[in-house]
């Protein structure tokens, strides 16, 4: 049977930064669909966008944040 050495947080981390890549993704994605179909928007879309980013990054510290607490 296999055993499992080092910090199992890290592995716990990688899985946390699955989930705001993903939401990066598709915030950066829609956001440039919508600048596509509305370029005289662009600037406020910009703006939400990168409010958006910031809150979906948001996770991916709170599971670093997580990883040190629980260990």
């Amino acid at each position: 049977m296999a055993e499992l050495t080092g910090n199992i947080a890290v592995i716990g981390y990688g899985l946390a930064a699955v989930g705001p890549g993903i939401g990066v993704g598709m915030v950066v994605g829609k956001t440039i669909e919508s600048m596509a179909r509305q370029p005289e928007l662009a600037g406020r879309l910009q703006v939400t966008m990168f409010l958006g980013i910031a809150f979906t990054e948001a996770l991916a510290l709170i599971g670093l944040a997580a990883g040190f607490i629980f260990v």
